[in-house]
């Protein structure tokens, strides 16, 4: 068998066999197949698809690629949760440890940012000394000990995973519903959740930009947590605009923490409740979604939920002052507040060109390799629905390079869109 016929194969829109896609998956974990022809193999899964029976063996393949671990020997349930990317998704860094605060245990393999998308790992490492780069026996035993866990992807689970997600950043193949729906479930499985809540973004700057595309990827990911035996829950989630109001790496670590601290930005903060209701039902902590919420709401409250934050942060060795006092995070050398040009309701805060837009200023990665800057990015004031008049505050520009500047405020200004007549504001989540 050789990987050149299996990309022919694809290429040909022919459907590819389990061992064709165990071989090749061979292939990328043990590095006999370059990232060339990993390249060229995703572009032709982008461009002409997998059938779910395909997509399954894909899943299956990668997670054994590497250990698959039994957490029944670790907790009595493990709770995960994973949203396929937005502009200002800062949602782990809040419901994690609100979870974990009401009792239920979670352990998450997060990843770095794609394309416009902000990836959580490098949020987090905007406080000094946060480790993200756990050992299997290390997940395990934080996730007994303490009962939240939150790191990169161990090389010793799904490590073909590992490999095809960075080079699916920079080769445009992101967007491919099997690759994502493969990519997220094989973690999953490997890193052995029992239940799993999936928040699939829709919309201008989400993968899937229509609620048709995403219920597709929804529920292929059901299918495949089923048939491996885990209790999976899929949310659709609006991201037409930035979800709160912080885009950029500190940023949006201050707005986590703000929201633990019972602040927050509204929609960001009832995001992350809901999220939260869900994963408390699947832990079996709460018997439906209004007790979820509920408990979720009150570990905010009694200040449970920060304080796990501070478990978890100190637990990887991130220094807690940093958490204690967010105004020693990274900060941008140049800010610049910008006001509303005129008076209108807002129709669009296009949510791409704001993720763009971040990484040109350095939030995101270009290219494989590139290096975050985690002090820069913006702070978006308005949503759809407000009404400003001229002169009102519409967005912050964070930036380390005054040549950035320019550029930056007419990207974000050009993401904005006035209506005379009122508008009415995006639902946070779609039935």
């Amino acid at each position: 068998m050789r990987a050149v016929d299996i990309i022919v194969n694809k290429r040909d829109k022919k459907e590819l066999s389990r061992e064709e896609i165990r071989f090749f998956v061979r292939g990328i974990a043990t590095g006999r197949i370059p990232d060339y022809q990993m390249a060229a193999w995703a572009m032709a899964v982008l461009l002409n698809g997998m059938t779910p029976q395909e997509t399954t063996d894909l899943t299956l393949a990668i997670a054994q690629s590497g250990k698959v671990l039994d957490m029944h020997d670790v907790v009595d349930i493990a709770v995960d949760k994973h949203s396929t990317g937005g502009v200002g998704d800062k949602t782990s860094i809040a419901v994690l440890p609100i979870v974990a605060a009401c009792g239920v245990p979670v352990g998450k393999m997060s990843g770095r940012g794609l394309g416009f998308s902000g990836g959580t790992l490098d949020k987090l490492e905007s406080i000094p000394g946060y480790r993200s780069d756990l050992t299997t026996e290390e997940f395990e035993k934080q996730l007994k000990e303490i009962g939240i866990v939150l790191c990169g992807q161990s090389k010793d689970l799904a490590p073909a995973d590992g490999k095809l997600y960075a080079l699916r950043d920079v080769t445009g193949t992101v967007q491919s519903i099997p690759l994502i729906a493969s990519s997220v479930m094989s973690k999953k499985i490997a890193a052995g959740a029992h239940a799993v809540v999936l928040d699939v973004k829709v919309g201008l700057g989400a993968f899937m930009e229509t609620l048709e595309d995403a219920r597709e990827l929804a529920d292929l990911m059901v299918t495949i947590g089923k048939l491996a035996g885990r209790k999976v829950v899929a949310l659709l989630s609006d991201m037409n605009q930035p979800l709160g109001n912080a885009v950029g790496n500190a940023l949006e670590v201050r707005e986590a923490i703000d929201t633990l601290h019972g602040g927050g930005p509204g929609d960001f903060r009832e995001h992350c409740l809901h999220v939260s209701a869900h994963m408390l039902v699947l832990g079996e902590k709460a018997k439906d979604l209004a007790e979820g919420h509920t408990l979720a709401e009150a570990a905010i409250e009694d200040g449970t939920a920060f304080e796990k934050f501070r478990t978890l942060i100190k637990a990887q060795g991130g220094d807690v002052t940093y958490v204690d006092n967010p105004e020693k995070l990274p900060t941008a050398k140049y800010i610049e507040k910008v006001k509303s040009p005129k008076e209108g309701y807002i129709d669009q805060v296009q949510a791409r060109t704001v993720g763009l837009a971040a990484v040109e200023l350095g939030a995101g990665r270009a290219k494989k390799g590139d290096s975050i800057d985690h002090a820069v990015g913006f702070v978006i004031f308005q949503q759809v629905g407000n009404k400003t008049k001229k002169g009102d505050p519409l967005f912050e520009i964070h930036a380390n390079d005054k040549k950035l500047i320019d550029p930056a405020r007419e990207a974000i200004l050009s993401a904005h869109s006035w209506n005379e007549n009122p508008v009415p504001a995006y639902p946070l989540f779609y039935n």
